[in-house]
């Protein structure tokens, strides 16, 4: 079974104190004790995100350890990551992010995992890596469309609530075709992916909603269904 759950924002990185996203990620392992790795490329391998990934998750069942780029902990990336049973992309610049992915060819990699059946999870860069195209502030204060992986089919824009400019920036990118339709996330919500198909959406807070952006002879935004995980 294949399962991706991408993050439009929570976290441990920016709800440290709100559990519940990270629990679920957790719990979709199936593994009681689960190994779970951290790649924080988007960030630059910031020691602080690093250190935060570990504050939280070293509390919980589980077996932490993360992939730096800039100080590699072996030769053999594939090896060390298909023994994994989630990986955990942390945010950042979605742009630096790909490019270096490509260049050490864990696109490749995490390709491998993800049909092994590795849970793939991230948030915001992390998040939208995943799908075909995203929306992302990598090339400055303009927030522009981006091609990614198309692990998943669509277009996703995190953030939804959480940036001023998010929401009239997506649906005027899908509205005028400069990005394919797709999901938008508030902070606080997660799509769950299994073999490519969204099954669930989950919350942090009881408000934080996912929606369907596409054009069918106008520009229409759909509420999706989701399920606030605190209830």
């Amino acid at each position: 079974m294949k399962q991706l759950i991408a993050l439009g924002g929570g976290g441990f990185s920016m709800e440290p104190e709100n559990p519940l996203l990270d629990h679920y990620i957790l719990q979709q392992s199936g593994k009681t004790t689960p190994k779970i790795c951290f790649i924080p490329t988007a960030s630059g391998d910031a020691d602080n995100y690093i250190a935060r990934f570990y504050q939280f998750f070293e509390k919980e069942e589980c077996v932490t350890s993360h992939l730096s780029l800039f100080n590699p902990p072996t030769r053999n990336f594939e090896a060390f990551l298909l023994d994994k049973d989630i990986i955990y992309v942390g945010g950042g610049n979605t742009r630096n992010l790909l490019i270096l992915w490509r260049e050490w060819g864990l696109d490749v990699i995490l390709k491998k995992a993800y049909d092994k059946g590795v849970l793939l999870a991230g948030i915001s860069a992390g998040s939208i890596c995943w799908f075909q195209e995203g929306v992302t502030d990598s090339f400055g204060d303009v927030l522009e469309p981006i091609q990614c992986l198309g692990f998943i089919e669509g277009s996703n824009c995190p953030h939804y609530d959480g940036e001023v400019k998010r929401r009239p920036s997506y649906k005027e990118m899908v509205a005028n075709k400069n990005i394919i339709p797709g999901i938008a996330t508030d902070d606080g919500v997660a799509l769950h992916y299994v073999n490519n198909k969204l099954e669930h959406i989950v919350s942090s807070r009881p408000s934080a909603k996912a929606y369907k952006v596409y054009f069918e002879k106008e520009l229409l935004e759909e509420e999706l269904p989701t399920k606030y995980l605190g209830s």
